[in-house]
């Protein structure tokens, strides 16, 4: 986690240095303004009451006119600029957030919830975007205010100011020690949030599954601990800021009791006219306000510097590496299909290992069927090719190149993917099927659609290939959803296809109508064949049978099952 939010939030403004540098003038003139009033209650009282001079008189109610008029144009003018740089700063975090977060390790997106991440980019800068467009700016003002206002009481009378200096050390310590607890407060405040957030989501996402178990009472019962937690540790933040608001305007107010019994003393002596006393108390009053607004600000203070401290603690995780140091030196050519794993091992954070040692070899072209039991190491395996995950020793060939010397994007943009799940995102089928790409003529979509097999079916609805698919593809069924991930795979013209159980959630009816798809796809193109229905890897020029991260048997379907090795094993287990 970041040590100095504060800092690091005040780099990010650097882009708008000039705006900030003329609301800093405008924020000086207006508190300069703002501290003169309490100067003409000397003035009334000394050359006005006493004197009796209509003619001051005069000339202060006009001052006071002509003082809030420029007030209120310095006010508005050093609010909106420093608004809209804030707001600026803010809105260039959150675009760098989101696009960090998207690049970071998939290590560190799955072992995240996915509420938590978004509790990033809402919650956390919603609350930094608080804090630099209201509570920063007043803060700031106020602190001005206050340092002209304590200059001017210096200016009338030293020795009663002293008195006043005699309660800032303690005010100070009580300041530092509450923005301390604050902190904590704050921190616990928004980790509650993220879990309310989390938790709501992960009940939407499995609303299937949370209907078919009723379990709505349970999962409302999470849902109340969690904003219970969050209730509990707002609390704890109001608490504090009541006791410290009240704590300190008791010392001010003993110590503005103590400045009215010296100061008494010194009018009544003649070392003092009644009007510097009654204007050294009028700054006295007035610089109560700047110091209770300061408290009450303090905790939403806290609440954004812990967020900003989130916020930097997420930019601070390590994103993918493009491996290549110089990145105009990556390669961007176009990938036959050729590949080759030296000696791969792998590895997640816990040191146990998925892959061990694995050397294989993969021809251009060559249909390559992966098999084995759940979590024998198949589908990590075939994510390193594309580098959504780096392998842990060894090293990963395409076409003779190691993959970290590609252009990540461009590496990936030739691997065609078809998961299990297929996800689409809302919009159009157009949309879905060219995704990722720009300026996609719409031949090469219609193409695409034909080689999936799902041309006919689009074109028979009302509105085509602009029918938009709902949130996650749910207005389509499970088959139409695989076709149109392959299409989405094949429009690319990758040299590599990954097959990852493209066809297991399917029913067999409609698993044979995408393996046809699948068939024509697969045509002229390197293809791994993820599968556990070990039926549809029968014409695979190769399946290669993975246990333990290891490969132990390897060859065509009718090889494996004259050997009675484990693939024979799995194959007749799942004909039985």
């Amino acid at each position: 986690m970041t040590k100095n939010p504060a800092l690091k939030l005040l780099a990010c403004t650097s882009k708008y240095k000039f705006k900030i540098f003329l609301a800093i003038i405008f924020m000086l003139l207006s508190s300069g303004l703002n501290v003169l009033p309490p100067w003409l209650f000397k003035t009334v009282v000394d050359d006005v009451l006493i004197s009796r001079d209509i003619f001051m008189l005069n000339m202060i109610c006009v001052a006071l006119i002509i003082i809030f008029a420029a007030k209120a144009f310095t006010t508005y003018w050093q609010k909106f600029l420093m608004s809209e740089a804030g707001q600026s700063v803010v809105m260039d975090l959150r675009i760098d957030l989101y696009d960090h977060m998207q690049r970071m390790s998939l290590k560190k997106i799955y072992a995240s919830r996915v509420g938590e991440l978004m509790s990033r980019v809402t919650n956390d800068v919603a609350i930094l975007q608080n804090l630099v467009s209201g509570t920063f700016i007043d803060m700031s003002f106020n602190f001005m205010t206050f340092v002209g206002m304590f200059g001017f009481i210096i200016y009338i009378n030293w020795r009663l100011t002293c008195l006043i200096i005699l309660v800032l050390p303690a005010i100070a310590y009580l300041l530092s020690y509450a923005s301390k607890k604050l902190r904590r407060a704050g921190h616990s405040v928004q980790e509650h949030l993220a879990d309310i957030a989390a938790t709501a989501q992960e009940a939407f996402s499995a609303i299937r599954v949370v209907r078919a178990f009723a379990t709505e009472d349970e999962e409302l019962e999470r849902f109340r601990i969690a904003n219970l937690e969050n209730y509990r540790a707002l609390l704890r933040s109001v608490s504090i800021q009541g006791v410290l608001a009240g704590v300190i305007e008791v010392f001010l107010i003993c110590a503005l009791a103590v400045v009215f019994w010296f100061g008494g003393q010194s009018v009544i002596d003649g070392q003092l006219t009644p009007g510097e006393l009654i204007s050294f108390i009028g700054y006295i009053a007035f610089m109560v306000q700047p110091i209770r607004s300061v408290m009450n600000q303090m905790g939403t203070l806290q609440n954004g510097l812990a967020a900003a401290e989130r916020i930097f603690g997420m930019l601070e995780v390590p994103i993918e590496s493009e491996s290549v140091e110089n990145k105009s030196e990556a390669v961007t050519r176009k990938i036959h299909g050729n590949i080759e794993f030296q000696s791969v091992s792998f590895y997640y954070e816990s040191g146990q290992y998925v892959l061990r040692n694995i050397n294989l070899k993969i021809r251009s072209g060559e249909k390559i069927a992966i098999v084995g039991q759940t979590g024998s190491g198949k589908s990590t395996l075939v994510d390193l090719i594309p580098r959504f995950y780096e392998a842990s020793g060894g090293r990963i060939l395409i076409d003779g190149v190691d993959v970290r010397e590609y252009n990540l994007k461009n590496l990936r943009r030739q691997i065609g993917i078809v998961p299990q799940e297929c996800v689409l995102m809302k919009g159009t089928l157009a949309f879905n099927i060219a995704y990722g790409l720009e300026d996609v003529d719409f031949s090469r979509i219609v193409e695409a659609c034909e080689i999936a097999d799902i041309r006919e079916f689009i074109e028979s609805l009302p509105e085509k290939y602009e029918t938009l698919t709902g949130e996650r593809g749910v207005t389509l069924s499970g088959g139409q959803r695989q076709r149109i991930a392959i299409a989405r795979a094949i429009i690319r013209d990758p040299g590599i296809l990954i097959l990852d159980e493209a066809t297991s959630s399917l029913d067999l009816a409609v698993e044979r109508q995408v393996q046809k798809a699948l068939d024509r796809a697969m045509t002229g193109r390197t293809s791994l064949i993820i599968a556990h229905r070990l039926t549809t890897v029968r014409e695979a020029d190769r399946i290669l049978v993975l246990k333990d991260g290891n490969f132990v048997e390897e060859g065509t379907h009718e090889d494996l099952m004259a050997a009675n090795g484990l693939y024979s094993d799995l194959y007749r287990m799942q004909l039985s």
